[in-house]
């Protein structure tokens, strides 16, 4: 069931894409794929940084946490680059998107590769995708999702591009958006206090990815 109680004030998102304040969003680098053309999306609507900084983590105004690969060799990755106990510190206050595999890491654990701790921002378990479907999930699928700034200009059901093996098994009450795969009802939006993630790609998603990026940065 969708958390419906994530409607209002998430965001202004009555002003025109040019008329908001210019912000920092810094795109965390840890050695993972997509940086650059969710850069790119991003720099329609904002200054953009493109950094596995700490210092430059502490003076972006929001944070994206992308990511394409193994959820361990992420864990490392933001270990050995000192950051990753410092989004944990950063996600307390800072408006922090998690994108694909980005979206995993806010959570407790994921079973690939083991039992990997995440950054347990989110309480959950990352799981493989079992049973009779096609896996990796690839392609277009749609999102029914709950009321929430986030989707504000996107019509409910709408189509977004995945690709991923692992979904998301939340065990609070932050579920905004799911999607339907073979059998299976699987967690692709959440969202806690001023935490979000989702498990498509917004950059490979055409006009409406890009809506949910703009909303994402006017926040």
């Amino acid at each position: 069931m969708l958390n419906a109680k994530f409607e209002m004030n998430f965001c202004n998102t009555s002003l025109p894409v040019n008329s908001y304040r210019i912000i920092m969003i810094a795109i965390v680098d840890y050695g993972v794929g997509n940086l650059h053309s969710i850069g790119k999306v991003l720099e329609r609507f904002s200054e953009v940084k493109i950094t596995k900084s700490p210092a430059d983590l502490r003076k972006a105004e929001k944070i994206v946490l992308p990511g394409v690969g193994a959820f361990s060799d992420a864990v490392s990755n933001l270990k050995e680059a000192s950051i990753f106990n410092l989004l944990q510190e950063l996600a307390k206050t800072k408006p922090i998107l998690g994108i694909c595999l980005g979206m995993q890491l806010l959570f407790s654990e994921s079973t690939e590769g083991g039992r990997i701790p995440g950054l347990d921002i989110i309480k959950g378990i990352v799981r493989r995708f079992e049973g009779n479907m096609k896996i990796p999930h690839i392609g277009w699928n749609t999102i029914e999702f709950a009321d929430h700034g986030l989707f504000s200009g996107i019509s409910n059901r709408s189509y977004f591009y995945f690709v991923h093996s692992y979904y998301a098994n939340c065990q609070e009450d932050v579920v905004i958006a799911r999607t339907s795969y073979s059998d299976l009802s699987f967690t692709s939006v959440v969202a806690k206090g001023n935490i979000w993630g989702c498990q498509f790609h917004p950059e490979k998603s055409g006009s409406l990815g890009l809506k949910l990026l703009e909303n994402f940065s006017k926040c």
